[in-house]
């Protein structure tokens, strides 16, 4: 049975009066206040379900191992036989294998051939490794001592039937499908991938090849559609949009009714180009927070048609680290994962900035062969090497900051992000 949550609401990224400057963290604190999953289920293969995100418990349907087993290819029996020193115990005839259990129990005094992954039959609880012993196929000599229970695996020791064995909002990934199908699960209930729809918009923007110098690439929605990609969502690729109010609307309700969410670059904010801020204010419920973030600053948030809007700045630089930012953890928790902030690190800074008190800053980083934080040349937000360069984020917090070589600092590798290193 599917079930679909309900909308947000239509004021649901709304500000206080009087809000100017938005901290990061505060920005992100509300955000995270005003969403929640907003797809459906489905019931799916638990083979087809890497990467999908699970929307209730899996509970193991049988135990794993399902019944206590050896461990090791050797001979079985009862602890409470064993003498002290050498012991020296006849063989029952036949064996325990993988798959082929002993017919019957194993008499007191006596052991059984065993082989690793084999069921212990009645009458066995120690298992004695091959190695350590001496056999003429008629009797088994080793040594002691031998603790109870070794070389063996006791029933439902790794997981127990009816045990949570992965919890809702889960991203499965290929451990987890071997764990669920080893515990006797053969379907599990998803969330439906969440659609992310990609907006440019520009007249700078070339449709095809650029004619001259007052034109750029959209090098924005090949990336934002990438990140929605390798996040396990499902990218919509809305094109691109000039400078029309009314042919950016059609986009929109083009969007609103393809995707989930709408990710739009450019026209943000409050300029006399900026056509998507004053749309979404004109005809949907926007709120343009100023956040106090560099780079960055204006991140558009609205409702069109009942699909929240992010309109993230036109620069790559800007709108690469406003997606990972903000627009990562806010994805998460719609798709039903749950809200997500990276983890970092402190490492040594290797370069010396005096940073002023009001913005928090990402610097584009990487670390040098000594562990410490290098940071690219320039700041410029229009500088996409430096993306490349980069290998994660030094995050400078809000306040007043004279770094100098060896400063402790924060490091976010793009990996805390969910994106691959490079290889």
């Amino acid at each position: 049975m599917s079930l679909e949550p309900p909308k947000l609401r239509n004021d649901c990224f709304a500000m206080p009066q009087g809000v100017d400057w938005v901290p990061v963290d505060e920005a992100l604190s509300r955000l995270r206040a005003s969403l929640h999953p907003v797809v459906a289920t489905e019931t799916m293969p638990v083979a087809l379900a890497t990467g999908r995100i699970l929307a209730k418990d899996a509970v193991a349907l049988r135990s794993n191992p399902p019944a206590a087993n050896a461990a090791v290819d050797g001979y079985g029996f009862a602890h409470a036989t064993l003498a002290e020193g050498v012991n020296t115990l006849p063989l029952v005839a036949g064996r325990a294998a993988a798959g082929q259990p002993f017919g019957g129990a194993v008499p007191h005094g006596h052991a059984v051939r065993i082989l690793t992954g084999a069921i212990l039959p009645d009458g066995v609880d120690t298992v004695v490794l091959e190695e350590d012993c001496a056999s003429d196929g008629q009797k088994v000599a080793f040594r002691g001592p031998v603790k109870p229970g070794s070389n063996t695996r006791r029933v439902g020791e790794d997981v127990m039937k009816g045990q949570v064995a992965i919890e809702k909002h889960s991203r499965l990934r290929p451990p987890d499908v071997a764990l669920l199908t080893a515990l006797g699960l053969q379907q599990v209930q998803v969330f439906q991938r969440l659609r992310v729809g990609v907006l440019s918009t520009g007249d700078e923007l070339a449709q095809g090849t650029a004619t001259g110098p007052h034109q750029i690439y959209d090098a924005n929605r090949p990336m934002l559609l990438s990140l929605v990609a390798g996040w396990g969502y499902e990218p919509v690729d809305l094109g691109q949009a000039p400078d029309s109010e009314a042919e950016i609307a059609a986009f929109l309700d083009q969007g609103a009714d393809r995707a989930d969410l709408i990710l739009t670059s450019g026209g943000a904010s409050a300029g006399d180009e900026d056509h998507v801020s004053r749309l979404l204010r004109e005809r949907g419920r926007l709120t343009s927070w100023r956040i106090a973030v560099k780079p960055g600053r204006p991140l558009a948030m609205a409702m069109w048609n009942g699909v929240p809007v992010l309109g993230l700045p036109g620069n790559p630089v800007a709108a690469f680290t406003c997606t990972l930012v903000f627009a990562r953890p806010a994805l998460s928790l719609l798709a039903g994962a749950g809200w997500h902030m990276p983890q970092g690190h402190i490492v040594p800074a290797a370069f010396t900035k005096r940073k002023k008190a009001g913005r928090r800053e990402f610097l584009r980083a990487r670390l040098n062969a000594e562990g410490a934080a290098e940071v690219f040349a320039s700041e410029g937000s229009g500088r996409i090497s430096g993306l490349v360069w980069a290998d994660g984020f030094v995050e400078l917090p809000d306040t007043a900051q004279d770094i100098t070589h060896g400063t402790p600092v924060r490091y976010i590798p793009y990996s805390a992000y969910g994106l691959m290193p490079a290889g």
